[in-house]
């Protein structure tokens, strides 16, 4: 009786050790990262002007910016990684990454597997025009052409805000739409607010509206069960936008044509 008493006594503490041992590598990724001299970051270099690679081959774009900002306040290097749709979400899950700043936006879906930040960009729908139209509102659009993705959100939510306007569709917006704009070949275009602002900074003939619709959030993502590490990076964020440092970064990359989206620091 003793001796087995024994035996589970020792299996306990072996099974206690065990998880003693298990534990800091989820609740203490901050540790991790600085033992390790470098923070793993997933960026999406799928397209300018959120990230892309520059002729050198590096990556580039106001996500790159980001994290590099973020590593600086962890006090490590940077190591990328491209990702992109569910590889983003799945490489934080499965402890391949330690963040991912790549355009994710924050999803009640989404918010069940990762923890998110507060915002540190905001998407929707934007309006781009060409400047010689005089097109200042919504209702302008009515009798003109606009080019619009084919079954998207942005048709479905320009039908009822414009219905009369002729609707020139693209399957692809880009190219096939922002060809179409370049071309004066259409009014106007509505598409996702960081393609139509970043082609407003480029080409004097356009214009865009001021109006963003269907404002998303967008959010700095990690695994769930690291309070530190969501503390840390929710600091960062909140400074990064009362500092200035955030419409410094959208201005770099979008130009001064076009205000930020307004994002709120923490306390607010």
């Amino acid at each position: 009786m003793r001796q087995r008493l024994q035996c589970r006594l020792a299996s306990l503490a072996a099974v206690t050790a065990l998880l003693l041992t298990a534990m800091p590598a989820q609740a203490g990724r901050i540790e991790d990262i600085k033992q390790r001299g470098y923070v793993r970051i997933g960026v999406s270099l799928g397209g300018e002007p959120i990230g892309f690679r520059d002729e050198r081959s590096e990556p580039v774009g106001y996500d790159v910016d980001v994290a590099r900002q973020l590593a600086a306040r962890l006090g490590v290097r940077v190591r990328f990684a491209d990702v992109s749709g569910d590889a983003r979400i799945s490489m934080l899950r499965s402890g391949q990454l330690d963040l991912v700043v790549a355009n994710v936006s924050i999803t009640e879906q989404r918010a069940r597997v990762v923890d998110f930040s507060i915002p540190y960009n905001a998407a929707g729908l934007r309006v781009i025009t060409q400047k010689a139209k005089r097109i200042r509102t919504l209702a302008d659009l009515n009798g003109k052409r606009v080019v619009v993705g084919r079954g998207t959100t942005a048709s479905a939510f320009l039908r009822k805000a414009a219905p009369n306007a002729e609707f020139i569709y693209a399957d692809n917006f880009s190219p096939d739409g922002v060809l179409l704009l370049l071309q004066r070949r259409a009014d106007a275009g509505i598409e996702d607010s960081s393609l139509l602002d970043y082609m407003a900074s480029k080409y004097a003939q356009f214009d865009t509206l001021p109006e963003l619709y269907g404002n998303a959030p967008i959010g700095i993502a990690m695994a769930k069960g690291d309070p530190a590490l969501l503390t840390l990076v929710n600091g960062f964020v909140s400074d990064y936008i009362t500092s200035g440092a955030y419409a410094a970064n959208y201005r770099k990359w979008w130009g001064s044509k076009v205000a930020p989206p307004s994002l709120k620091p923490l306390g607010q």
